[in-house]
């Protein structure tokens, strides 16, 4: 026997020491009060449940209405109103872009070719624009676009062509991207029903005329009623071929003598029945002539040695009455190339004279002392 203690006894006095006892806990503690254990109605009871569900209903009612309401209204918002009363918020919001742009179309056009085509595309070094048996079938957005891409080359062959290359696609590449070119296309194309505003370039904001007041306006130049005669002759694929008379434009007037340019290629044949007399002078250089104020005989047949010397554009000249009837007018050349032009007598006056292609090229011509 020891006297160590054995592991028996060990494990006995690592037992936990005994808990003390608690008082019970009352069982008020763990359950509602008496009240809440009531199952009768009392009538103040009542019409409180009764309150708080017609309070409940309501506010469903007032969900349901206000819900059915705004899918109502978004509806014909999107859609519009039936009857034409208002317009679907897509349609508007396209007719929104295409104003903007038609007005910064406007812009560019002003920028880059109001100095060829003139401000309202009447024309001047370049073709006429704001016809409307052009515009109808001829000026169509794939065709501008063409154009703007590949130079005037594109709309008669002809490599000398002073259009240049618009689009930053086109070889060389030019000054307008891609968007810059449907702007220039929607106000091409712009129905001249419509009325819009001038913007600021750069601050977006409408220009204000000095003179009135006012905001700066223009309208389109395509005329969306218009149809052409059932007989009348589709624009030609070539705008200068409007232009080729193959003689003179009235009796006894005669054409232009060929002879040959700077370019190797001779100018337009000459009609026949040509005749002799004085022989006048004239030129074409940078779109305007260089004359201006001609002089010949009266009653006496005589000739107009006509230089072209713009490269790669068509002249001619056209003489006129005080009518505003032809009364000669020559075939055109495209320049730089000569040709002689017969012109018949003509009685004693004042006759203004102009390019066919360029009406912006005028003169005046002399007949008698």
């Amino acid at each position: 026997m020891t006297d160590q203690p054995g592991p028996r006894d060990d494990a006995q006095e690592r037992l936990p020491a005994p808990r003390p006892a608690s008082a019970p806990v009352p069982a008020q503690r763990f359950s509602a009060p008496p009240s809440a254990h009531r199952n009768d109605l009392t009538p103040e009871r009542t019409g409180r449940i009764v309150r708080q569900s017609a309070n409940a209903r309501w506010l469903g009612f007032l969900a349901v209405t206000v819900t059915s309401l705004f899918i109502i209204g978004y509806y014909f918002y999107e859609l519009g109103v039936p009857g034409g009363l208002t317009e679907p918020r897509l349609e508007q919001a396209a007719d929104d872009q295409q104003v903007t742009a038609v007005q910064r179309g406007y812009n560019l056009y002003e920028a880059n070719c109001a100095q060829c085509h003139g401000v309202n595309g009447e024309g001047g070094k370049g073709p006429t624009l704001n016809r409307q048996d052009k515009l109808f079938a001829h000026l169509n957005p794939d065709y501008i676009r063409n154009v703007l891409t590949v130079g005037g080359r594109y709309v008669c062959g002809n490599p000398k062509s002073i259009m240049p290359v618009w689009s930053n696609q086109g070889n060389p590449p030019g000054p307008l991207n891609y968007k810059q070119i449907d702007y220039l296309i929607a106000f091409l194309r712009a129905e001249k029903t419509t009325t819009y505003t001038v913007l600021d370039p750069s601050l977006n904001e409408p220009v204000i005329d000095p003179a009135t007041g006012k905001e700066k306006t223009f309208t389109g130049w395509v005329d969306p009623n218009y149809k052409p005669d059932p007989g009348a002759t589709p624009f030609p694929d070539c705008w200068t071929d409007e232009f080729k008379t193959g003689g003179s434009a009235s009796p006894g007037a005669s054409g232009a003598a060929a002879s040959p340019g700077a370019s190797g290629a001779p100018a337009s044949p000459a009609a026949s029945g040509g005749g002799s007399g004085a022989v006048v002078q004239e030129a074409a250089l940078n779109v305007a002539f260089v004359n201006g104020t001609l002089k010949a005989p009266a009653d006496t047949a005589f000739q107009i040695e006509f230089d072209n010397q713009d490269a790669g554009q068509p002249h001619n000249i056209e003489i006129k009455d005080a009518s505003g009837a032809a009364v000669f007018k020559g075939d055109l050349i495209v320049g730089p190339a000569k040709a002689t032009y017969e012109v018949p007598a003509l009685k004693a006056g004042t006759y203004p004279f102009q390019c066919t292609v360029h009406p912006n090229m005028t003169g005046t011509l002399t007949v008698g002392s």
